[in-house]
């Protein structure tokens, strides 16, 4: 039996501990990170807190094993003087949004290798793909899931203002979406590329600089040329 304390109660702690309830061998406790006078033990803390809350929460805390579940935050910020290690999981997650997290990368670090193979039987209890990443990987992979999924999204969000403007559904792009994140599965995103930019078809550039406000424009054209360039 893993005894594991839960500190936080935001989008990653509510799936977690979701996730957790459902495994015989894992005993679960979760409080709030502002209520942390008589902090419970346990074999593993998870900090899921917000980022800025890292250090000055992990200060509070004199259990053995201390993680964070920070994709941008080095293993070093937690400022506990007991054991440390990273618990991230590389996935966009909504308290509203079902998420099977046996799809969800978990990227593991410790300070000791015993450690390490604790968290990782913790991970493989309620996941599959399981990986060794160190702090300087992890952040870089945090980068780029910034790109793929926050900065994506909000193409997304740019591509919906454009249909709403011009009373188009949404929906019509939804299956062009799926069809892209599908394609990457099987071509690199350089050969999955298409588009007037990697034709550079010119003509058709300045049509959709004309449909575009000013601010969709300047994006359009950093974009366009990034992909002109091979960037």
């Amino acid at each position: 039996m893993i005894s594991v304390l839960i500190i936080g109660n935001g989008n990653v702690a509510a799936h977690l501990v979701k996730a957790f309830l459902k495994v015989d061998t894992i005993s679960l406790t979760q409080v709030s990170s502002r209520k942390l006078e008589n902090i419970p033990k346990a074999t593993i803390t998870i900090l899921a807190v917000s980022d800025d809350a890292i250090e000055t929460v992990s200060l509070k805390i004199k259990n053995s094993l201390v993680v964070h579940t920070s994709g941008s935050f080095s293993m070093k910020d937690l400022k506990n003087t007991t054991n440390k290690g990273v618990f991230y999981m590389l996935q966009t997650f909504s308290k509203e949004k079902e998420l099977d997290l046996s799809n969800v990368p978990f990227c593991l670090e410790a300070e000791r290798h015993e450690d390490y193979l604790l968290l990782e039987t913790l991970a493989n209890a309620i996941g599959k793909k399981i990986y060794p990443i160190n702090s300087e990987q992890r952040k870089a992979l945090h980068v780029a899931a910034v790109f793929v999924n926050n900065f994506t999204n909000h193409l997304y969000k740019i591509g919906n203002d454009i249909c709403e403007e011009y009373k188009v559904p949404f929906e019509i792009l939804q299956p062009l979406i799926q069809e892209t994140s599908e394609k990457i599965k099987t071509l690199s995103p350089e050969k999955a590329q298409t588009g007037p930019a990697i034709r550079k078809d010119e003509e058709t550039i300045k049509n959709h600089l004309n449909l575009l406000h000013k601010e969709q424009q300047i994006l359009y054209k950093l974009i366009t040329q990034s992909i002109k360039n091979g960037n």
